[in-house]
């Protein structure tokens, strides 16, 4: 998403994203990635289950992250194991969802510009 944050800024909008991560967590991505725009923390994933985009991983996924040493309790600052489905929303001016992608399968995202067309089809 770094690479439309100038074409979004360019038709008034913010890019905004949200992590389970703590902020310690993730300056290491933001740094290593270079993003410049906002990264919130949403402790617990407690905003992405007021969405129902919220899952808890089975034990045999937790086993494989932590075989890969990717300790999710450690990296998000509490225990549950669960993690947001990746989702892009654009919202207009009135706080009303206009474009929303998601999918359960992190493997399935929708290109940047699909946002940037999203945001354009609002003007």
């Amino acid at each position: 998403m770094q690479q439309v944050v100038g074409t979004l800024k360019e038709q008034g909008a913010t890019l905004v994203a949200i992590t389970p991560q703590l902020a310690e967590a993730s300056h290491s991505l933001i740094e290593k990635q270079g993003i410049t725009f906002d990264l919130l923390s949403d402790p617990g994933n407690d905003y992405a289950a007021k969405l129902g985009l919220r899952f808890k991983l089975p034990d045999d996924l937790k086993a494989v992250y932590l075989s890969f040493g990717n300790d999710l309790a450690v990296r998000n600052g509490e225990g549950s194991w669960t993690l947001p489905m990746p989702g892009r929303f654009v919202i207009d001016r009135g706080g009303i969802v206009r474009a929303a992608d998601v999918d359960p399968d992190y493997q399935f995202r929708p290109e940047p510009q699909k946002t940037v067309d999203d945001v354009m089809a609002l003007a």
